[in-house]
């Protein structure tokens, strides 16, 4: 058996997944300041490098939580909050390069909108004791979603390396889009069945 330090092996808010989750939070305003100099290459790499690490702890800070056993209300609450946080305000920071512009605007409406009715509804659900399980398709959305702020973050920057890596990440902002409203409608559907289903038992 694996023996872990005590700072590893600490439980509740200091526990490593949530710290992790902290740290993905202070990403956020780190990330925003960057990109309001969206016209030098060098803060745009910069950028995307604070993304792709906010990014990984998106994926540890679950997986050391259920590996090490270090679940927790705290972590539970914050995990989807902070992923929240992170891709509404790149969009808005994105529009305002006008690295996002023109129809892709649309998408990065859709993809608002889901994230502002999904957290209504979770909220409604979990006052019923209802939990609506994350499906493949929602898993899909989360990983298009994520692969296209990595090429939009990069930018202009990305330009230069990689040709046309801007416009990958506007198609992969409306795949999310797309996979964002069918799994929208999934939320939706399930918060429906239930508010039938808690009327008519009031009734």
């Amino acid at each position: 058996m694996t023996i872990l330090p005590d700072a590893i092996r600490r439980r509740g808010p200091w526990s490593l997944p949530n710290l992790l989750t902290y740290g993905r939070i202070l990403a956020i305003p780190a990330l925003v300041g960057l990109l309001f100099w969206p016209k030098d290459d060098w803060v745009r790499w910069i950028a995307l490098a604070v993304y792709v690490a906010a990014a990984v702890t998106d994926y540890l800070d679950g997986w050391i939580a259920r590996a090490w056993s270090q679940q927790s209300a705290i972590g539970r609450m914050l995990d989807p909050i902070a992923d929240k946080l992170l891709v509404c305000a790149l969009l808005l920071m994105l529009v305002h390069t006008e690295t996002i512009k023109g129809w892709a605007i649309w998408a990065a409406i859709v993809i608002l909108c889901r994230e502002i009715l999904v957290s209504g509804l979770r909220e409604f659900l979990a006052d019923l004791k209802v939990s609506v399980p994350v499906s493949k398709v929602a898993k899909w959305k989360t990983t298009a979603q994520l692969l296209a702020l990595g090429f939009l973050v990069a930018g202009p920057a990305g330009d230069s390396v990689l040709p046309y890596n801007t416009q990958i990440g506007i198609v992969m902002l409306w795949i999310a889009a797309a996979l964002t409203i069918y799994t929208g409608w999934d939320y939706f559907n399930a918060g429906i069945r239930h508010m039938v289903d808690e009327d008519a038992r009031g009734s």
